[in-house]
């Protein structure tokens, strides 16, 4: 199929409620559900640029980010489709409850602008998540909210900067470095 021609509307009405399934089932927690989207689940976060692939990385995934944001929930902004894809941008909520990797927990509430890619091979089948957002957005909404003043809170901003700080420095997955630009003759 050219990139410039869409599925016929069927496609994109079958595409779209499974997207719209898989945030739902995200949100309720169902990891058994959310994965039966998927094939052979698949998820690029770009901002980390960190890959999670196959059932149990991507449950750990989902584990690690609930145990941060318990409450974890989105808004809507926008879903648009292309020839391969259905891409929703969203608001990504949740309060921060838990420890995000080495970063610990501040009580604190964010709400982010996010993308999101849902990717689709020839057979339609959802073979990646992709999600664009910026992760100083996160992370100045998590520790904006601590009191300065408060020796605890400044203890928490320490153990979180030290925390983020050493998240950053980790190696990007090799599968997202390794990109070839698109044919465009056509």
């Amino acid at each position: 199929m050219s990139r410039f021609t869409l599925p016929p509307e069927d496609v994109l009405r079958a595409r779209e409620k499974l997207v719209l399934d898989h945030f739902r089932d995200e949100v309720r927690q169902d990891w058994d559900a959310t994965l039966s989207t998927f094939p052979h689940p698949h998820y690029e976060l770009i901002a980390q640029m960190l890959v999670h692939d196959g059932d149990s990385d991507v449950r750990d995934y989902y584990d690690d980010t609930r145990v941060a944001f318990p409450d974890q929930d989105h808004e809507l902004i926008a879903l648009r489709h292309s020839h391969d894809a259905v891409i929703v941008e969203f608001w990504l909520l949740g309060t921060h409850n838990g420890p995000l990797g080495k970063i610990p927990p501040t009580g604190g509430r964010h709400r982010t602008r996010m993308t999101a890619y849902f990717v689709f091979d020839e057979n339609e089948n959802l073979v990646t998540e992709r999600v664009y957002f910026d992760q100083l957005t996160i992370l100045k909404q998590l520790v904006g909210g601590l009191d300065k003043r408060k020796p605890g809170d400044l203890l928490t901003l320490a153990k979180a900067v030290k925390g983020a700080l050493s998240m950053a420095g980790s190696e990007p997955d090799p599968r997202l470095l390794d990109t070839t630009e698109p044919d465009l003759t056509d």
